[in-house]
């Protein structure tokens, strides 16, 4: 057996919803650089207007890591992580933590399992409930992402994650803040759809048809396999949804106004913009947090368990 035995006791929501959020922000401290890859490459074409980006150039995954690291400093491919910490507190604790409650709750009474249509659905809606709450958090990280800051010569719009917070909501109103939530929404729905039902339908059947036991590698191919579909289904709306929260104030009139530019002038491949480092990401996201999850869901319960024993 690989990893802490499966609790007795199923893990109550106050466990998932700690757990989630604890192992989303252990899987984005790994994985963190990718994602800021995949922004820089996302954006790539729509600012070549300014000076930095016109001598900034990005080609691959390893390339556009190694250029900010050479051109920017070490820390760059973590910028703006502490936000990115405070999305997923905030955001996975929501997204999956309390996607099983929520999908018992669209379960009619006395069904013994959930069918597809249930767990969309439950997919759907607690992707939702946390953009709506975490979308500030997602707007800063991908400024802080998109920025580019060539050495001392350079200034930086933002000091720090809170100015960031008080800077566009001075400057662009406190809508600022949840600007592209729309197309967030619509991103998180299917993403998470893609994650959480891939992962609950995977390992489902790996456990029924007993293939593997209820331990890492389940966990392992489970959350692989969500990572591939959610970054196949979600890319397109992602790039829009970067492009959009990071573009200056009047660029774009909507979401999708945006996307038929990028149509216009970068064709329909750009909707696919990042795939590689969106799939890194994805991938390697899923894995670290789902095998994480699981573990301290386990771990949390027993430890629960021990200081309810009057033993």
């Amino acid at each position: 057996m690989v990893g802490l035995k499966p609790s007795d006791v199923p893990p109550t929501t106050a466990v998932k919803f700690l757990g989630a959020g604890t192992a989303a922000c252990f899987a984005d401290l790994l994985t963190f650089p990718l994602d800021t890859a995949k922004v820089r490459l996302q954006i790539q074409g729509e600012n070549q207007a300014t000076q930095a980006a016109r001598r900034t150039q990005y080609r691959g995954v390893l390339g556009t890591i190694l250029t900010m690291v050479r051109t920017e400093g070490p820390r760059s491919p973590y910028n703006g992580l502490v936000a990115g910490l405070q999305r997923q507190m905030s955001f996975a604790s929501i997204r999956i933590g309390l996607y099983d409650s929520v999908k018992q709750f669209y379960t009619p009474k006395g069904s013994d399992h959930s069918s597809i249509t249930t767990r969309i659905l439950a997919g759907c809606t607690t992707g939702a409930m946390a953009v709506s709450c975490a979308q500030p958090t997602d707007v800063v990280k991908v400024r802080f992402q998109a920025s580019i800051h060539l050495g001392a010569g350079s200034s930086r719009k933002y000091s720090g994650t809170m100015d960031a917070y008080r800077t566009i909501a001075r400057e662009e109103g406190v809508k600022g803040l949840w600007k592209g939530t729309w197309p967030n929404i619509t991103r998180n729905a299917i993403v998470n759809c893609a994650e959480m039902v891939t992962y609950d339908i995977i390992k489902e059947k790996l456990l029924d048809y007993h293939l593997l036991t209820d331990n890492f590698p389940c966990h392992f191919i489970s959350a692989f396999g969500a990572g591939f579909c959610a970054t196949v289904v979600a890319s397109p709306v992602d790039v829009v949804k970067t492009r959009y929260m990071n573009s200056p104030p009047g660029q774009y009139r909507s979401p999708l106004d945006c996307m038929l530019k990028m149509v216009a002038h970068e064709g329909p491949t750009a909707f696919y913009k990042g795939f590689t480092p969106s799939f890194l990401r994805l991938g390697a996201w899923n894995v670290a947090m789902f095998v994480t999850y699981e573990q301290l869901k386990r771990a949390l319960m027993n430890v629960q368990m021990l200081r309810e024993s009057p033993f």
